[in-house]
């Protein structure tokens, strides 16, 4: 079935950039790419967005493995009735992305980020990113979208 494709795809791609930039990547350092617009790094987010919860990792591996939980009990569901494609692929986005997070959480204590955004403002200039991130955020908003 297609939506379980996009789930499997997305973390399957994760794990291999986040196992090479692992592998690879100088924690701080900064390499610009296309353009010099982003830039590759890697930085080890032992909370979720933005750092928070990172001085009660337990409750963030919980969170995040509740949530997924929750999600997969939407989807599963979901994929019983007929129609609902946007739905039905919001659901098999965010759940990719969450999927390849919550698994750092749980296997690594940390999720691996590796890309931020080149910007004049510092403090946005420092947040770094994943593409499960912007699964779970774009999974999300279509979600939302569709109810």
């Amino acid at each position: 079935m297609v939506f379980i494709s996009i789930i499997i795809a997305i973390v399957a791609v994760e794990a291999v950039i986040k196992q090479v930039r692992e592998q690879n990547g100088c924690a701080g350092e900064r390499k610009p790419f296309l353009s010099g617009k982003l830039y590759l790094t890697k930085y080890h987010n032992y909370g979720a967005f933005l750092n928070l919860g990172q001085k009660r990792p337990e409750f963030v591996k919980g969170l995040s493995a509740g949530l997924c939980i929750i999600c997969t009990i939407v989807f599963v569901l979901t994929m019983g009735t007929r129609g609902k494609k946007l739905l039905k692929t919001g659901l098999s986005v965010l759940l990719g992305g969450a999927y390849s997070n919550t698994y750092d959480r749980l296997v690594r204590g940390y999720v691996v980020d590796y890309f931020g955004f080149r910007v004049k403002n510092e403090r946005l200039g420092n947040i770094v990113f994943n593409i499960s991130d912007f699964c779970i955020m774009i999974g999300a908003l279509l979600c939302v979208l569709k109810m």
